[in-house]
């Protein structure tokens, strides 16, 4: 009997030990975490995830997290913003509170720099705070057919077709449609006093996503680029990523013409579709296009086809 309950003792101790053990190992929350890093569900139920301001230069500062990157602007008469996050009201809640760390001006001026919702998610409630919110003409187009597992974001209240300037408390703000790059409705907008830009996902670091079903571009992506580098700036914000020096915005140009040039050629050789993505030569640019965003038809196939007009 004595022996049975040592034994029965001793099966519990290693019970017991191997529950630490594996207790120990798990990693925080138990690992069933689901944040996709866009902002909790999108649709205003989930926490904000992980937003922050930081100053790039005085008066203007960089939201990061919860979608693309948000460009913030002080000035005396009020606020500029650029970009507004994933859809969903703690997203937007979230990024009010982080201009509030640095500024209890109003937003006055908002610019939407494409119609993906990580950029354009909380165009309306910008609008209902009473901010005049202005994007490409083309963005607005794109509205009516454009679908998100978060839902459709709101029209902007101001459109342009090739560019805007506005000023608010000294700060001259000019928004250009440069050409069609990642969408048909990008815009690059410009602080010329900061010597500042805010490039959207047409200017990012890393490699782009062209997004043909609206509206997007190969071949005229790198007339954006250039058109961007004519003005005079030292700082790029990108959509997503680190912060840009004019150089890295040269070299991202200098990967595009090369993408470009080279895909070209391969269409004039008679290169057929299927092999063209393959036949590019990209080791001396980074940038895989070989992946699902390139391969799928809905990409391949306007790709190759724009191609195939600018060869004649």
């Amino acid at each position: 009997m004595f022996r049975r309950i040592l034994l029965t003792l001793s099966a519990l101790t290693a019970i017991v030990a191997a529950t630490v053990v594996i207790s120990a190992q798990a990693p925080p929350g138990g690992g069933q975490g689901k944040g996709d890093g866009k902002g909790g569900d999108g649709k205003g139920k989930g926490a904000p995830q992980g937003q922050a301001i930081v100053q790039i230069k005085p008066g203007f500062y960089e939201v990061t997290g919860a979608g693309g990157n948000t460009s913030v602007v002080v000035t005396n008469g009020g606020v500029i913003v650029v970009d507004t996050k994933n859809l969903g009201e703690a997203n937007y809640n979230d990024l009010m509170a982080q201009i509030k760390k640095v500024t209890n001006q109003p937003v006055k001026y908002v610019v939407i720099t494409h119609v993906h919702q990580d950029h354009s998610g909380n165009t309306k409630s910008f609008i209902d705070a009473g901010a005049k919110v202005i994007a490409a003409d083309g963005e607005k187009a794109e509205l009516a057919t454009y679908t998100a597992p978060a839902g459709k974001p709101a029209e902007p209240n101001v459109t342009y077709t090739k560019n805007y300037a506005f000023k608010l408390g000294g700060a001259q703000v000019r928004v250009y449609h440069f050409a069609r790059a990642h969408t048909g409705g990008d815009s690059i907008v410009y602080f010329p006093t900061l010597k500042i830009v805010a490039g959207g996902d047409a200017i990012v670091n890393g490699a782009p996503n062209i997004d043909f079903p609206n509206g997007g571009s190969a071949v005229e992506w790198p007339k954006l680029v250039a058109g961007t580098l004519k003005l005079d700036f030292d700082t790029l914000i990108p959509g997503h990523g680190n912060v840009m020096t004019k150089a890295d915005v040269e070299a991202y140009k200098t990967k595009w013409d090369n993408l470009v040039s080279r895909a070209e050629e391969q269409v004039k050789k008679g290169t057929p579709k299927d092999k063209l993505l393959a036949s590019i030569k990209t080791d001396d640019i980074g940038w895989n296009v070989t992946g699902a965003q390139w391969t799928a038809p809905a990409r391949l196939d306007p790709f190759y086809e724009e191609l195939s007009k600018a060869k004649k």
